[in-house]
């Protein structure tokens, strides 16, 4: 029985056994997250590919007017927050898994949601601009 408990300690990190605890399972949410999202999105970016190729020969005034109605509107605000939301939690799990310093892997992170965010609100505050 001794001998087992001790193999148990062993597959654990160095911080678990010091606290004695298992995981934090915080990466699941990240896991069902990018699921949720990725599912959300497959629609939508067909729906903005093909909206995209009909207005190819679209002149700017058409194009503006396309934006400005609000199912339109709707989908561009859908697809642009689920884009950058599943961007931004892709490339956290990326620098999670390879920066090898804490300060490096919070730093990293803080960046690309700062960079993600202002993308986002640049983003929908120009589509809210043409569609209000």
């Amino acid at each position: 029985m001794a001998n087992e408990y001790a193999n148990n300690t062993t597959m654990r990190s160095p911080l678990g056994r010091v606290r004695g605890l298992g995981s934090a399972k915080g990466g699941t949410h990240h896991w069902w997250m990018q699921r949720v999202t990725s599912i959300a999105l497959l629609p939508l970016t067909i729906w903005f590919a093909l909206s995209a190729a009909t207005l190819a020969g679209a002149s700017y005034v058409e194009t503006v007017a396309w934006i400005g109605r609000p199912w339109n509107a709707v989908l561009l605000l859908a697809t642009i927050g689920l884009s950058f939301h599943h961007t931004a939690a892709g490339v956290q799990v990326i620098i999670e898994d390879y920066a090898n310093q804490e300060w490096v892997k919070m730093g990293g992170i803080l960046a690309v949601k700062a960079i993600c965010v202002l993308l986002a609100l640049a983003s929908a505050l120009a589509v809210l601009r043409i569609a209000v």
